[in-house]
């Protein structure tokens, strides 16, 4: 089974792997963000969103690999488009309460770039990544309902001030694309991007086997 590493300090990410099969060891970047992108756009001043995630998932992946030997590393970073803008986490609760105010019964894109190394001693030593978009509807919230989601302190700690997967999942009305994407990573892109190095996603998971009433699980 391939060691998989995810560059990550998304808890939401590393779940929805295990959920999936994948038990990944979480190293956390030491990436400066905002010195990444502005680096990047000094020289491509009008870098697209989709572009700007990508870019940071390959800075953390890259800055994770170079302290990993033989595992298949996984960078990913998410930010929401909206309104012309590109959010990734509120710095204060005064900020996610005006976020919200304005995602309010309104529509905005989640954009998750994912960049994977495979740096496995018998592996390839191939490098690539790819971008996935979806489209997310936010429900129309009253002003009591935004304080107390903001009190909860779970919209300060994620890209775009909200989640689909906890406390935030009912103040959202629809999606149209990935539901894992929402999430903090896109599986079915993650299942492509290791088929262009090769791999297949059972190579990536423990043996399963059928639990009590017949449910799947990992030993």
């Amino acid at each position: 089974m391939v060691r998989v590493v995810l560059a990550s300090a998304s808890p939401a990410r590393r779940e929805l792997l295990r959920r999936a099969g994948v038990a990944a060891d979480v190293r956390v970047s030491d990436v400066d963000e905002t010195a990444v992108l502005a680096r990047i756009k000094a020289v491509i001043p009008d870098l697209e969103p989709v572009d700007e995630v990508l870019a940071l998932a390959r800075a953390k992946a890259e800055d994770v690999a170079a302290d990993v030997e033989d595992a298949l590393i996984i960078g990913c970073d998410s930010m929401l488009e909206f309104a012309g803008e590109v959010l990734g986490k509120p710095a204060t609760e005064q900020e996610a309460i005006a976020r919200w105010r304005k995602m309010s019964g309104r529509v905005g894109t989640l954009h998750t770039g994912h960049w994977l190394i495979d740096a496995r001693a018998a592996g390839s030593g191939g490098l690539l990544g790819a971008t996935a978009s979806t489209v997310v509807r936010f429900g129309t919230l009253a002003e009591d309902e935004i304080a107390a989601y903001v009190a909860t302190g779970e919209p300060l700690r994620v890209a775009g001030a909200f989640t689909i997967d906890g406390l935030g999942g009912p103040f959202i009305d629809g999606i149209e694309g990935d539901h894992s994407n929402v999430i903090g990573l896109s599986l079915p892109v993650l299942r492509g991007l290791l088929h262009d190095l090769g791999l297949r996603w059972a190579d990536l998971t423990k043996r399963v086997h059928a639990g009590p009433q017949g449910h799947a699980a990992c030993p």
